[in-house]
């Protein structure tokens, strides 16, 4: 292998084992962190209720986080203390806690002092119901006023009985009596986990035996129960790493083995006469075998070292942005590393050996004068498997079209990388449909050079498709890609903005809107003007697959909203025993069937379906009674927002509950378009991440491209053809090549998109900006073209006569 083609082979893999391991990473990450054991640090064991839905269905596990705390009965507690061993079992309960400047703090019952180290400073411990102890650091003393908004209520006066200095600094803690704090939490028959103390002879079959149907966490599986958000994030993070990797893996494939192709296709000469002296097929394979194996091996290995810090550079990026909580932290090992190794050699290797076949199956005496020509028509296996993926891509659309909603999403994926396979495989034939639609222009612009860069780019099709294919790969899976997640934001503002008729919004800095202020603005605005809402996730199977669904619990004046409804009414939503559900995700059910669902504690119900409707990007996939939500959220007591019609003065209202104000229907729903950004941050970088790799794959392609076909240009210079005429067929069959390249990427995308956008969002929210399609052509044709006309240059720059060699 040449040297020049080495570096460029080694390069592509080194950036393959990067961006392989970078997910690794992330993945790895995923599968061993655990959440922060702190304030269950000194129980040997905590029992708590499970935070997934699991389903098994022909022997395949799938599998749902919860996003609500699952509550646990507190009557367990009794059983748990029979257990050998156990000293104490703490009912710990938590609510969030607003003082009256507005600052958030976290109540807690009393009888979590016993985990925390908090020792009793002054006073003594709150006992009755509007009793408090507060951090000796607040500036309280014993006997003082504090008003406090806990619970559903409005806020309320509490003495304060005791000051408390906790080790674990966790100032912020507002201690209530054990029933208090289990009354205000909502749930005053369950708590948050029943926390084991006692010695290390306490077994946890044992105490699995007392406490059938809940989960025995110890060691550092008592951080995921403390920090549940970090266990569901984990499921999450291994979903999407699993997902995006195997789209990384496809690239990486498709883009080496284009490369490897154009590699083996320079020594064509050199390999043919190995086999006219009389080498063997298998010998010639294992040269080519051999030869890529001493450039895979230490450049995937340099990738793999640099995937470490580049999954580090990930994991805090997105932690950053909010993706992943705090709680989840970096894990990081020799397993990325050796897989990202793995992964890229066996690549190399294998897109080698298949490069190999064509050169090493040409029979000895016709090894020589097959190397003159390039194969003009498609082997027959490659023309059926390229047709065949074109089928399923047109299929997926079709799919899409025909049921959208969650199974068109499914499809999406499919239909992307279908399109690109097929374009990769039935590659020649798109290069001479170039060619014909592109080479009567090149021959306008300039004849001779144009001339000179239709008749080579027409003797080498074969070899132009293996740099056509990464050029569309990137404008296709990255213009898509990019364009589905700003079509989908832009659909949660359209429809949040269409839907929303409310005048006013009122929200919360805090923990949300008390349940008590729906009453008194009720009281103020008028009967039939407010509408509460309070939002969770509830987990439903569509498409024979779970799926975490984002729920809006309502109540009161529905006139308020408008989820675009088509069937049915949303009147109807009242009761404990009817759910609307979006068209995205509804599929066979209609109005009057019934629908399962695991509400956000993993309560499973199954009302009735009263109305199906079309803004499910603005509203949420499923609407349900509002009382049906808040007996099953972590936080019963505040709703998210509320919405209230007219004009009315609710100044006074909002004074009385501190941290809460009001807000047009225009600036909230500008806030939902951001939530919506936040969360496509993991695919734009994702996106970011394989359209990187896929440009310099790209550019690496095409200066292998050039610095093999040194032979064809020095024939040209011998015949008389000048240094200018040269650069400037090359110049004119670049744009032919990245021309091709960024029509077919350009109908992949376009195909993409227009599905998404009649099956999921409407046509009407699509959003694609002229700019950004401007700035990412413009990239592929600078740095496209400077990939071919730099080598070119060097391979052109001697002033002697230039010699066939």
């Amino acid at each position: 292998m040449r040297r020049g083609i080495a570096a460029g082979v080694a390069a592509a893999l080194l950036c393959a084992a990067a961006l392989t391991g970078a997910f690794g990473v992330l993945l790895e990450s995923a599968l061993r962190a655990h959440g922060s054991v702190d304030r269950y640090g000194s129980a040997v064991a905590v029992v708590a209720a499970s935070q997934r839905v699991e389903t098994v269905r022909d022997d395949q596990t799938d599998v749902r986080p919860l996003v609500e705390r699952a509550r646990v009965p507190v009557s367990v507690a009794d059983q748990v203390r029979t257990v050998p061993g156990v000293t104490q079992v703490v009912a710990d309960v938590s609510l969030p806690v607003v003082t009256a400047d507005g600052t958030m703090a976290t109540g807690r019952g009393w009888g979590a002092t016993a985990l925390t180290g908090v020792e009793l400073r002054a006073g003594r411990a709150p006992v009755a119901e509007h009793e408090v102890a507060v951090d000796s650091g607040s500036g309280k003393a014993v006997g003082d006023i504090v008003r406090l908004q806990a619970g559903d209520g409005a806020p309320e006066a509490y003495r304060v009985t005791g000051l408390v200095a906790d080790r674990s600094a966790a100032s912020h803690d507002v201690w209530f009596g054990q029933h208090t704090a289990q009354a205000l939490s909502g749930h005053p028959e369950r708590a948050d986990a029943l926390v084991v103390l006692g010695t290390k002879e306490t077994f946890a079959q044992s105490l699995r035996a007392a406490a059938p149907g809940l989960v025995v966490a110890t060691g550092a599986d008592r951080g995921d129960v403390e920090n549940p958000e970090v266990a569901a994030a984990r499921l999450d993070l291994i979903g999407v790493c699993a997902s995006i990797g195997g789209v990384a893996l496809l690239v990486v494939l498709l883009v080496v083995t284009g490369l490897l192709d154009t590699s083996v296709r320079d020594r064509t000469r050199e390999l043919a006469v190995l086999r006219a002296i009389g080498a063997t097929p298998r010998q010639v394979r294992r040269v080519i075998v051999r030869e890529t194996l001493n450039v895979a091996v230490p450049a995937s290995f340099l990738g793999g070292l640099l995937s470490l810090g580049l999954g580090t550079l990930l994991h805090r990026f997105m932690a950053e942005q909010g993706v992943l909580p705090p709680g989840l932290g970096l894990a990081l090992g020799p397993l990325p590393v050796v897989g990202a190794l793995a992964l890229a050699v066996l690549t190399a290797v294998g897109s080698a050996w298949l490069a190999a076949r064509r050169v090493s199956g040409i029979r000895p005496t016709k090894a020589l004068s097959e190397t003159s020509t390039e194969p003009t028509r498609l082997p027959r296996w490659r023309m059926v498997t390229g047709l065949v993926f074109l089928v399923v891509g047109l299929g997926s659309a079709t799919t899409a079209f025909a049921f959208g909603g969650q199974v068109a999403t499914a499809a999406m994926g499919g239909l992307v990388l279908s399109l690109i396979w097929a374009a990769a495989l039935l590659g020649p034939w798109i290069a001479r449909a170039g060619i014909v639609v592109l080479g009567p222009i090149m021959r306008l612009l300039s004849p001779v050079s144009g001339r000179l860069a239709t008749d080579t780019a027409t003797a080498s099709a074969v070899r132009l498709a293996s740099v056509i294919t990464p050029i569309a790969l990137a404008l296709s899976f990255g213009a898509s890609q990019l364009f589905v997640q700003t079509t989908a934001v832009n659909a949660t503002r359209t429809q949040a903005a269409a839907g929303l008729h409310a005048d006013q919004v009122l929200v919360s800095n805090g923990p949300g809107v008390p349940r008590a202020m729906y009453q008194e603005v009720e009281k103020t605005a008028g009967p039939g003007t407010v509408t509460a809402v309070k939002r969770t996730t509830v987990v439903m199977q569509v498409a024979g697959q779970l799926q975490s669904l984002p729920t809006q619990g309502v109540q009161g004046a529905l006139s308020n909203l408008d989820p675009g409804v088509k069937a049915g009414s949303v009147k109807d939503l009242r009761g404990k025993n009817t759910v609307a559900l979006s068209s995205n995700v509804a599929g066979a059910a209609k109005v009057g069937s019934t629908a399962s669902l695991w509400l956000g504690d993993g309560t499973v119900v199954r009302p009735k379906v009263v109305a199906v409707y079309d803004r499910g990007q603005g509203f949420g996939d499923v609407l349900l009674p509002h009382d049906v939500v808040a007996g099953h959220v972590t936080d019963a007591g505040h709703d998210d927002y509320l919405l209230v019609k007219g004009e009315a003065d609710l100044r006074p209202v909002l004074d009385r509950f501190p941290g809460t104000h009001a807000t047009s229907a225009g600036q909230y729903s500008a806030a939902l378009t951001e939530k919506a950004r936040q969360e496509g941050v993991p695919g734009l970088i994702a996106v970011a991440a394989i359209s990187l790799f896929t440009l310099i794959g790209v550019v690496t392609t095409l200066a292998v491209a050039t610095a093999s076909r040194r032979r064809e240009l020095a024939l040209l210079r011998l015949i008389g053809a000048t240094r200018g005429q040269v650069l400037a067929m090359l110049r004119l069959e670049t744009c032919l090549v990245l021309g091709t390249g960024a029509a077919v990427g350009s109908l992949v995308a376009a195909v993409t998109l227009l599905t998404f956008g009649g099956a999921v969002t409407g046509l009407s929210a699509l959003s694609v900006s002229p700019s950004v399609c401007a700035a990412v052509l413009g990239t592929v044709f600078l740095s496209g073209t400077e990939a071919v006309m730099l080598p070119a240059r060097r391979l052109l720059r001697r002033r002697r006569s230039p010699r066939i060699t």
